[in-house]
């Protein structure tokens, strides 16, 4: 597989900055091989969705400028949204439980969270933090003022809803 296309997958992948040094590094490939491979991957990406940024030290996957004004309209379509009962059980798990890796949601909801997290996200409902290799999430102040409150531990039935959390099966339902 080419260098361009193996560079692009892991950008796409991990969604997020990357470390040029890291990635010469991971495809034990020369300098001069890599950025040769970052300029096959730039013409390659120069007439469709996705542009290549780069910096001095990381490289990362952006949509194209031209796109800007459909992107942001998607954006707003999605703000205006209801986050349905998925989102609401998610959110709540988030409230309850920060921080929370995406694996433990998965487990207690007994689904893949994904796509739901992706729409918090987007609405500014949560936020994620990279913790080592992977993410966590939590509430943001905007969340706790639109509730009317100033901290989680005000939410109804606090230490109620963290034992039944802590303690919860989803193969014994």
């Amino acid at each position: 597989m080419p260098l361009d296309v193996l560079i692009e997958a892991m950008l796409f992948y991990k969604a997020t900055p990357l470390k040029k040094a890291s990635l010469r590094k991971l495809f034990e490939v020369s300098e001069a091989d890599f950025a040769h491979a970052l300029e096959q991957l730039r013409h390659r990406l120069e007439f469709g969705a996705t542009r290549l940024v780069e910096t001095e030290s990381e490289v990362s996957l952006a949509t194209a400028p031209e796109l800007s004004e459909f992107v942001e309209s998607l954006r707003k379509a999605e703000l205006k949204g209801d986050i349905g009962k998925a989102g609401a059980e998610t959110l709540s798990i988030i409230l309850y439980r920060e921080p929370v890796s995406r694996a433990e949601i998965d487990r207690i909801r007994g689904v893949n969270s994904s796509f739901i997290l992706r729409n918090l996200l987007v609405k500014g409902l949560i936020v994620r933090e990279a913790v080592g290799n992977s993410y966590q999430f939590r509430i943001t102040p905007d969340l706790l003022k639109h509730l009317g409150i100033s901290h989680k531990q005000e939410l109804p039935r606090f230490g109620e809803f963290m034992t039944a959390i802590d303690t919860f099966n989803p193969e014994t339902v």
